[in-house]
């Protein structure tokens, strides 16, 4: 916890937003923040020609970077990795010479499409959600970055109809709101599985 004004990075990767029940609201959300850059990946690199030195800009500017995305393969979509690898470049982000991201915080915000009880050992997918998401976690820690566990939502194709939308994006906005109030307690969010479990237990001041 820093109790300092902190710039938010959201970097949204949805290739098929129409279709999008819960990522999109929680970009839009996030869009609604004050605090809080938001960038559509998609819509600025249609043709991924991404633009490196207005990515390692934006990154440089900003104190918490988030990785908004539905799960696609146990991994991120395309262009967020295409992001990776040109924008995280060696001098940059990485190397004797690469300090630009120390200190920073690190996070996703992302869905899966199975249920949560899918995401464990002795589930269907074999791990968790924070095991699968292992190679961000390194990116971070490689970077200098402080890795916080991700705010997840499960069963995301039937979470609109069940009525489970609204809860998660209010529970959304009220994290990055205090992320940019700096009323996070980060060694706590480091530590546990998910975020979203008992959002507020990782805020300080926040009433439960």
């Amino acid at each position: 916890m820093t109790n300092e004004i902190r710039k938010v990075l959201v970097l949204f990767a949805h290739p098929s937003q129409r279709r999008s029940e819960i990522n999109l609201p929680l970009f839009q959300a996030s869009q609604q923040t004050q605090g809080v850059t938001c960038v559509d990946l998609y819509q600025e690199y249609p043709t991924y020609r991404i633009n490196i030195d207005r990515e390692q800009n934006r990154l440089r500017e900003h104190d918490v970077i988030v990785f908004m995305f539905p799960l696609y393969w146990y991994s991120t979509p395309a262009i967020l990795k295409e992001w990776q690898d040109l924008v995280l470049e060696y001098g940059f982000a990485y190397g004797s010479q690469g300090t630009e991201l120390f200190g920073k915080t690190f996070l996703c915000a992302l869905t899966a499409g199975g249920k949560e009880s899918a995401y464990r050992e002795e589930g269907h997918n074999h791990f968790t959600i924070r095991q699968l998401l292992q190679p961000l976690e390194q990116m971070a820690n490689l970077t200098g970055m402080q890795y916080i566990a991700p705010f997840a939502l499960f069963g995301a194709r039937t979470a609109a109809e069940e009525g489970r939308t609204q809860r998660h994006v209010e529970q959304w906005r009220k994290l990055l709101e205090a992320l940019v109030a700096g009323r996070v307690d980060l060694n706590a969010a480091a530590r546990c599985d998910m975020l979203n479990d008992d959002t507020e237990r990782y805020i300080v001041g926040a009433s439960r």
